[in-house]
């Protein structure tokens, strides 16, 4: 059995022991049997164990037993029942604490569930002393098990934070008083603005300053709740000799309860209760050794008022006479610098015409933070009244984060003397700011200073549109730079890729090994065509892509592609179009408008990875000359990618075109995809919008300029020539021998007689020295002479003799736009194709 008495739960030094004592003889001693909780010796091990713990512990613990809530605590709890101990003991929650019934309901309810509940610096007005006080605390509650585990009861160990919070709310009360109070110009306004508030802070039922002289005591305003009204002026003879006495000592005079408190006299006592007072504060405020006047807070009923209530309405008091001692100086300065202001007439007719003309701010201002004259530039530039701007502090017009340097510039001038110079951002009147330029200086007097203040918001403004355009001549050189390097490494790639996919290309052709091997090389073919898609979408980007520019038919287009797009794109996206019905073509390259709309699909369903709905619209549109952006006026064919997806923020939106910048996480996509769509518009002279919210889905849109022409419909087809057809002679010149080689191959297999040359010059020594090719296919970019170079060299040489130029797709520079190109890496269906194209008659019989 678990033993309740003191001696039983004896443990730590002298001092527990005996404050522990109280509540175990209690607990002991106490007929359970009249409880729910029944004689002590049936109690559970659960209850007994737990009752036990709490009886040990130094810290306010209190249990509530079953769904009654029985209260049971230890010694330290008792102290925070105060007067409701020794009767709470064994009593049920709901009739221990009345006043708090419906939080303790919750209490319970929640944690005989097995949940917790936790509680920092809750509210609650108490009953403990046999008055209603506002108390706080940090509560934590628990369940208790029983011994099948279920809760059976509620833990709470608490902590009193009232002092604290009531010192933080006081604290915050002085200080938030203090500051309205130095914005208050009369001692009237001052009055009255404390005693609203002392009397709303205390719950008073009366609160006044009142002046003293010669003894009467005169009340010019006053706070009043359920009582009446006292203003006027009264005798304070009545008072009687004991109340005035206590008032010449200066301490508080605090009087609790007027009909039987001895100090008052009969009459004071009768004058009292017929003036609704049943409690009351007084504090009287002197200067020097006179007494001046009192701050005075009463109740209508008798109210036993706390120290920190009493110290309150003193330190109040204390401010209310600061307060109003600085509002009488200001007041009799003011009068003072009107008068010699009239005297030595400060301000002639020229000095008026520059205050009322000027377009600077000019003011008059004291160190205590109030100006005294302001220029009618003020209202011009801020809006406010001149009434607005004398009645309120200098400071309250200030942004909050220009408050304290602005401020600590004023005070270091007063300290030094001297001039200063600072800027600082002040409120219009319909809300905004305006940036201020302030020249400060100090006045002879000591206590004012003249400010002139300049507008530089139009500044501000200019430096702010510099640094937009600023950051994006930046851009545009980082994108300008990373196009450059984007064209010369694909450059470098088609030419690996070339000999690479020609020789694939031929033993895919010729099915070269067993079907392992084969399956190997076709996948090897596979990497090597999307390696080549890479290097095309890193010259869209770079816009410097050969394009075949068409009237090309958008819609055609559009459903051409859905059978690819649906496989593509999965189960889980509902694919739809919205194709106008009459829609006019559009200037682009097909073949590159068919992969960008391929790349934005890929992107809208990598967007949507639970599934969703892409739509593909395309309508005509117009772009005025309003239009922001810098696409030019004109008719564009808007064709739009709209998904359901996760959408982007605006950072996202902004980096989106950015060449390798992906969301979709490391090795999940190049981050060349938008890079290249946005290349392409701009090289076709449209242009690439992207609308989209986080949640909401998004929209690509490309801008594609009108044409004035039909679309070509025709789609030819090409076969590759049978092996072993006897065809002419090509002359094959390249500086990189695995391209060249490979060239050669590829023209051999397709029944052509090769010769090859290391560079232009090697070709032309050959012409010279007795070839006569049937074709020449050239590189461009070479050592020493170029392959366009070749070409009209050979013109004069050999006219008719035609030139192929193959192009790495970054070299277009000093080729003739009537040259016939063929682009790097190339299979020999394009080689074939190409050749044929430029001799329909000599060539025809290579295509079959």
């Amino acid at each position: 059995m678990l033993d309740f008495s003191p001696q039983g739960l004896r443990h730590g030094n002298g001092r527990a022991r005996v404050v522990e004592r109280s509540c175990a003889d209690l607990v002991a001693a106490k007929d359970w049997s009249q409880t729910p909780l029944g004689p002590l010796d049936g109690w559970p091990h659960s209850l007994r164990s737990a009752t036990a713990l709490l009886l040990r512990s130094p810290v306010p613990i209190v249990m509530l037993w079953g769904e009654e809530g029985v209260m049971l605590y230890n010694d330290a709890y008792s102290v925070f029942a105060g007067g409701r101990h020794p009767d709470l003991l064994g009593s049920n929650v709901r009739e221990g604490w009345p006043e708090v019934a419906d939080f303790n309901d919750n209490v319970m309810r929640v944690c005989l569930a097995g949940r917790t509940l936790h509680y920092r610096d809750q509210e609650l007005t108490l009953n403990r002393n046999g008055r209603p006080e506002k108390v706080w605390m940090d509560l934590d509650y628990s369940p208790v098990p029983d011994e099948s585990g279920r809760p059976a009861g509620v833990i709470c160990i608490l902590a009193e934070t009232t002092e604290r919070v009531a010192a933080e709310r006081r604290s915050q009360f002085l200080l938030s008083m203090s500051d309205e109070l130095r914005t208050l110009r009369t001692p009237a306004e001052i009055t009255r603005a404390a005693s609203v508030r002392l009397g709303e802070w205390l719950g008073a039922s009366r609160v006044f300053y009142a002046e003293i002289d010669h003894g009467m005591m005169t009340v010019t305003d006053d706070y009043h709740h359920g009582v009446a009204t006292i203003v006027g002026r009264h005798s304070l003879v009545s008072f009687g000799d004991d109340l005035l006495n206590a008032y010449q000592i200066g301490t508080p005079v605090v009087v609790r309860d007027v009909p039987d408190d001895d100090r008052l006299s009969d009459g004071a006592r009768a004058g009292l209760t017929d003036r609704q007072v049943g409690a009351f504060i007084d504090v009287v405020l002197f200067e020097g050794e006179q007494w001046v006047g009192l701050v005075a807070v009463q109740s209508a009923t008798p109210r036993a008022w706390t120290p920190a209530e009493e110290s309150l309405v003193q330190e109040v008091g204390e401010r209310v006479k600061s307060a109003i001692e600085r509002a009488r100086a200001e007041l009799a300065l003011r009068e003072l610098n009107e008068t010699l202001e009239a005297q030595v007439a400060l301000r002639s007719a020229e000095s008026n015409r520059l205050w009322n003309l000027s377009q600077d701010m000019l003011a008059r201002a004291d160190y205590q933070g109030m100006m005294s004259a302001v220029s009618p530039a003020w209202t011009q530039v801020l809006g406010w009244s001149e009434d607005e701007l004398l009645s309120r502090g200098y400071a309250t017009f200030m942004h909050d984060e220009d408050t304290g340097p602005t401020l600590a510039a004023i005070a270091h001038m007063a300290r030094t003397r001297s001039a200063a110079r600072f800027q600082n951002r002040i409120a219009t009147r319909d809300g905004g700011w305006r940036h201020i330029e302030w020249t400060v200086a100090p006045e002879p007097d000591g206590v004012n200073f003249i400010a002139v203040g300049r507008d530089l918001s139009e500044t501000k403004a200019r430096e702010a549109e510099l640094e937009i355009a600023q950051e994006a001549l930046r851009q545009s050189q980082k994108m300008e730079a990373m196009g450059s390097l984007t064209g010369g490494v694909a450059h470098d790639f088609n030419n690996l890729l070339t000999p690479i996919i020609g020789s694939l290309d031929m033993l895919v052709r010729h099915g070269v090994g067993s079907d392992r091997e084969r399956r190997l090389i076709n996948g090897a073919l596979q990497s090597a065509e999307r390696a080549k898609t890479l290097v095309q979408r890193l010259l869209a980007f770079a816009r410097r892509q050969p394009l075949k520019v068409t009237a090309v038919d958008v819609g055609r287009v559009v459903e051409g592609m859905m059978g690819l797009m649906r496989s593509t794109l999965g189960p889980t996206v509902e694919l739809r179009t919205d194709l106008a019905a009459e829609l006019p073509p559009a200037m682009a390259d097909a073949n590159q408008l068919e992969m960008a709309l391929l790349n934005l699909a890929v992107n809208a369903r990598d967007a949507m990875p639970d599934g969703g709905q892409l739509t593909i619209a395309a309508h005509p549109d117009k772009v005025r000359a309003d239009r922001p952006g810098g696409l030019p006026t004109g008719r564009y064919v808007r064709l739009s990618v709209i998904d359901t997806g996760t959408g982007m923020d605006a950072e996202t939106v902004k980096r989106a075109i950015e060449p390798f910048f992906s969301t979709k996480g490391v090795g999940k996509g190049t981050g060349l995809g938008l890079s290249m769509v946005h290349g392409l518009a701009a090289q076709l002279g449209g242009e690439l919008t992207i609308d989209s919210t986080p949640g909401q889905g998004t929209t690509i849109t490309l801008w594609l300029p009108m044409s004035a022409s039909e679309a070509d419909l025709s789609a030819p087809t090409l076969h590759l020539p049978t092996q072993g057809t006897a065809l002419g002679t090509v002359l094959v010149v390249d500086d990189e021998d695995l391209v060249r080689m490979s060239t050669a191959d590829m023209l051999v297999d397709l029944g052509y007689k090769v010769v090859e040359a290391r560079s232009a010059e090697g070709a032309l020594t050959l012409v010279n020295g007795g070839l006569e090719p049937d074709v020449v296919v050239t590189d461009h970019l070479m050592p020493g002479m170029s392959g366009a170079q070749l070409a009209h060299a050979l013109t004069t040489l050999r006219p008719g003799l035609p030139v192929l130029i193959v192009s790495g797709y970054a070299e277009e520079e000093g080729i003739d736009a009537s040259l016939p190109r063929l682009t790097k890496p190339f299979r020999a269906a394009e080689l074939a194709a190409s050749l044929m194209a430029l001799s329909p008659t000599g060539l025809s019989h290579a295509v079959h």
